[in-house]
């Protein structure tokens, strides 16, 4: 089979003299139209690989951030890479696939399809355990999610024209819903997150409390709570601007983050103001980390067009003892925080547990 016509095949066409399979490619494909990776992941290593007679297969998915592949599944008998990093070079043969886009069959030491394998890369297409697979980047709207590997055509046979045209129909099903997915995912942690600095919105801050004052009052733990309050932000925005008054505010916030732990849950409350919970955490530590938030801050003044700005927060603190609810523990906290400014402003107040 000549390169040109495996390239210029269409997904349309892969039924010629198999239409048998259609009763099983259509309700697969309307399967794979869905919001549950879990789920396109199961049919993507037990159905596909059916419809083509492949023994293996594995499913990556692309961590745009970081450039790296992350296994999603596979039914592998042997041990394989659960991450795989865009940046090799030399490539390998996955690698380069999903950096050309294009669906890569790879048999013996030649590709019959996609990029060109170089020699190093038919070093690396050793390293498979057949001597043919399809390598199929997932892309949607340009950019690519995830690629699915498919290897040992069953009866040591190698892959068909209808092979090829129906894993290039799958594999943009496939890429379709998981860029779906991804911007699922994106639009609900937009929905919870404060565009200027990334922690947790007000209403999810709420939301959060619920959650650990009802686990405090299950397990009978300890839970603070730390309010901040920027110090002196209007005269830096009436000053220097509002684009340095969000600037301000960034910082601040990463340095809270640097302060609490990774259970913590930090907030921004309001335009000025931060909120942290900190569960199994007694009044003394929460005063602790309280402090060293003021003194980081204090510390690390803010540079903005040549100007230094230094920066100043205060802090109250908190405690749930078990009794009352969040508006009780939430005002009490917001009262030592107004005494923590009235004493001077950068200051720490703390408030005596709430018991009832």
């Amino acid at each position: 089979m000549e390169n040109k016509e495996v390239r210029n095949e269409s997904a349309s066409q892969f039924c010629s003299g198999e239409s048998c399979r259609l009763g099983t490619i259509t309700p697969l494909a309307k399967q794979i139209n869905c919001l549950d990776v879990k789920r396109i992941a199961d049919l993507c290593i037990t159905e596909i690989p059916q419809l083509i007679g492949a023994r293996l297969a594995s499913l990556y998915i692309l961590d745009e951030a970081s450039d790296i592949l992350h296994l999603e599944k596979n039914n592998h008998p042997f041990l394989i890479n659960n991450i795989v990093s865009l940046n090799q070079n030399p490539p390998s043969p996955m690698v380069a696939a999903i950096r050309s886009k294009e669906l890569l069959i790879v048999e013996g030491d030649q590709s019959l399809r996609g990029p060109k394998i170089s020699h190093t890369h038919r070093q690396y297409a050793k390293n498979y355990t057949s001597n043919c697979c399809i390598i199929a980047p997932l892309v949607c709207h340009g950019r690519v999610v995830g690629v699915l590997n498919l290897s040992d055509k069953i009866g040591g046979e190698k892959f068909t024209h209808d092979d090829v045209a129906i894993i290039e129909l799958f594999r943009q099903l496939i890429g379709a819903s998981i860029g779906n997915i991804n911007l699922f995912e994106k639009t609900q942690r937009q929905a919870k997150t404060d565009g200027l600095t990334g922690m947790l919105n007000h209403r999810t801050f709420y939301e959060q409390l619920e959650i650990e004052l009802r686990r405090s009052q299950r397990y009978t733990t300890q839970l603070s709570i730390i309010m901040v309050d920027i110090d002196n932000l209007k005269p830096i925005n009436d000053g220097h601007g509002h684009r340095a008054g969000d600037m301000a505010i960034k910082q601040i916030a990463r340095r809270i983050s640097a302060c609490i732990r990774q259970i913590d849950i930090a907030a921004r409350y309001g335009g000025d103001e931060f909120s942290i919970i900190l569960p199994n955490t007694s009044l003394e530590d929460a005063t602790v980390v309280a402090e060293r938030m003021v003194e980081m801050v204090k510390n690390t003044p803010m540079v903005w067009e040549g100007n230094r700005i230094n920066l100043s927060i205060s802090i109250g603190v908190g405690q749930y003892d078990g009794g009352g609810g969040i508006s009780d523990v939430t005002k009490a906290t917001d009262q030592a925080l107004y005494a923590a400014k009235q004493a001077g402003k950068g200051q720490v107040k703390v408030y005596e547990p709430i018991k009832v």
